[in-house]
C-alpha cells in the first residue's frame, strides 16, 4: 500500500531507527526492493531520480509502483529524489503518482532555496504528500547530481530553514558523498554538527549518500577482472561504514538513502552471471540474479536501519 512519507518518519523518529529509501529504474529492482520489504515486514520508500524519469519515464515507474503496492500489505512511499528542475517538481506534484517529493535547492542563495521550498511545500501539502528539501551541498556525481566539494548544514540556519519553509524532512550535509567514491582517506561524519542540528531541527532529518560500497562486493564485481579486462570499474571506490551509519542515526538520522550499493550489486550479480555461462543470452535469467542481489543488499541494510545489522 501506498502511504504518505510522515507516516513513516515521525513513527521512525519516535522509535530512533532510520527507513531505507532505495532508488528503482527499472522492474527488476522494483520488485528486488519490495521483495527485501516483504520477508522482513518492513516499509521501504522507493525513490525515483530526474534521470530515471528520464530513461523510464515518470508513467511506466509510477504504473510498475502502483502494482506493487496492490500487491504487498508492507507500507509503500513513492518519492522524487533529488529534485532540481522546479517545474518537473510541480508536475510531479499534480501528477498524482507520488506520496511524497524532494526539492533539492542546496544550490541556491539561503533565501531563494527558502523561498523556493516553501512554495513547493504548500504545494505539497495541499495534495496530501510531503515534501523533503536539503540545506547543504553534498559532494560526488551520481545520476544528474554534481558537486565538487561539500558545504556542511549550518545547525542554526537549518532550523530557520525549517521553520520558514514547513518542510516535512530536511536533508543534511555532515560528510557523506554521492556515488561510489565517498571518501580518500578515512570515512568520517561530523557526528558532533548532527546532534546539534537534531537538537534544533524537530522534523525527521535525511542522509544522502550513505551506501557502504562493501568490500566483498567489489570483490565479486572484479573477479576474473583480468581475463574480462575491467579491473578499473570501480577500483578505489570508498564508501560509509556501517558503524557510522548506525551512529548517525542514533542521533537523528530517521530517513537513509541507497542507490550506489543497489547499483553494485546488481552489476556484479550480472557480470558474474556472463562469467559463469558464456552461452547466456536470455535477459530473464541475468536480471532475475541481479533482481536477487538487490533484494539481498536492501534485507542488510533493512536490518542495519532497524539496528539489527
Amino acid at each position: 500500500m501506498l502511504v504518505n512519507l510522515n507516516k513513516l518518519l515521525l513513527r521512525a523518529h519516535k522509535g530512533h531507527y532510520a527507513v531505507g529509501a532505495f532508488n528503482i529504474n527499472n522492474l527488476e529492482t522494483l520488485q528486488g526492493v519490495v521483495a527485501a520489504a516483504e520477508s522482513l515486514c518492513a516499509p521501504v520508500i522507493l525513490q525515483t531520480s530526474e534521470g530515471a524519469l528520464e530513461y523510464a519515464g515518470m508513467e511506466y515507474l509510477a504504473s510498475l509502483v502502483r502494482v506493487a503496492a496492490k500487491k504487498t500489505r508492507v507500507p509503500l512511499v513513492f518519492h522524487l529524489d533529488h529534485g532540481k528542475d522546479f517545474a518537473l517538481i510541480k508536475q510531479v506534484i499534480r501528477s498524482g503518482f507520488y506520496t511524497s517529493v524532494m526539492f533539492d535547492g542546496s544550490r541556491l542563495l539561503f533565501k531563494e532555496n527558502m523561498r523556493k521550498t516553501r512554495e513547493l511545500a504548500m504545494l505539497a501539502h495541499a495534495r496530501g504528500m510531503t515534501l523533503e528539501a536539503e540545506l547543504g551541498v553534498i559532494k560526488g556525481t551520481e545520476d544528474k547530481i554534481s558537486a565538487n566539494e561539500d558545504l556542511f548544514t549550518d545547525p542554526q540556519q537549518a532550523a530557520e530553514f525549517v521553520a520558514e519553509t514547513k518542510c516535512d524532512a530536511l536533508a543534511v550535509s555532515i560528510g557523506t558523498s554521492h556515488g561510489a567514491f565517498k571518501f580518500s582517506g578515512t570515512p568520517k561524519l561530523d557526528i558532533e554538527r548532527l546532534k546539534e542540528i537534531a537538537r534544533l531541527v524537530r522534523v525527521p532529518l535525511v542522509l544522502h549518500g550513505a551506501s557502504g560500497v562493501e568490500k566483498h562486493e567489489l570483490e565479486k564485481l572484479h573477479e576474473k577482472c583480468e581475463v574480462v579486462g575491467d579491473c578499473e570499474r570501480l577500483n578505489a571506490a570508498k564508501g560509509v561504514p556501517d558503524s557510522q551509519i548506525r551512529e548517525a542515526i542514533k542521533f537523528g538520522i530517521t530517513k537513509v538513502n541507497i542507490d550506489s550499493d543497489l547499483r553494485l550489486s546488481f552489476t556484479s550479480a550480472v557480470r558474474l552471471a556472463f562469467l559463469n555461462d558464456k552461452k547466456m543470452f536470455d535477459p530473464r535469467i541475468y536480471l532475475g540474479l541481479g533482481r536477487s542481489a538487490v533484494t539481498e543488499i536492501v534485507k542488510k541494510k533493512i536490518k542495519l536501519f532497524k539496528g539489527k545489522g
